[in-house]
């Protein structure tokens, strides 16, 4: 028996000690996530995981903040005011005019259909030469955007000392990011899902 896409199921994760209730939205008929969406979750939640990641990140002195479009931006501008930073990088997913001569990393995304690119505009190059930097986003699953942003922080000279997420997905991240998933701190963890004998989505084990 196979569930409907659209799921009136939830899963709840802690996230630094806040609960937090996620839809369960399948990507397939076979498969399905958990789906955080930041930017819906309030300024209050916003504020607890930038306070709660930039006190695991504070240890590693980070100069500089680097978060990929669209919902790591929230959760830089977070991190950053919380270690008292003004100046945070951007890493843009769409041609805006003023990047035409951007440096530019090709990745994938479990949420969005077909290869996406990010894109570093070359005028924040300084805000990273020679900079201790740290990536940060919402989360991590395929692992392909954050290995996208630690190359285009690399690309422009900074040394990346660390990588911040809300969440970690399953697993797969960590062979796609190679030796680099050691710099990953997370404030919670999610599974992937299939449906069980009964035609609900269940965890699927070892995610």
């Amino acid at each position: 028996m196979t569930p409907s896409p659209v799921t009136t199921q939830h899963w709840t994760v802690d996230v630094a000690g806040r609960p937090v209730e996620l839809p369960i939205v399948a990507i397939k008929p076979d498969f399905a996530i958990s789906l955080m969406m930041v930017i819906d979750l309030g300024v209050s939640f916003l504020d607890h995981a930038g306070k709660a990641l930039a006190e695991r990140l504070k240890p590693l002195r980070p100069d500089v903040i680097v978060g990929p479009a669209t919902l790591g931006i929230p959760v830089a501008i977070e991190v950053s005011r919380a270690l008292g930073l003004d100046q945070y990088v951007v890493l843009q997913k769409s041609p805006k005019i003023h990047l035409a001569d951007a440096l530019v990393e090709p990745i994938t995304s479990i949420t969005s259909k077909g290869e996406q690119r990010l894109l570093l505009d070359r005028r924040a190059v300084p805000l990273l030469a020679g900079k201790r930097a740290v990536v940060v986003d919402d989360v991590v699953a395929s692992g392909s955007s954050l290995k996208g942003a630690i190359a285009l922080a690399r690309a422009a000279g900074a040394e990346v000392v660390g990588a911040g997420v809300v969440l970690t997905e399953a697993h797969e991240w960590r062979a796609v990011l190679g030796a680099d998933a050691a710099l990953v701190t997370g404030l919670g963890h999610i599974p992937q899902f299939a449906p069980d004998a009964n035609g609900r989505f269940a965890p699927i084990a070892g995610t």
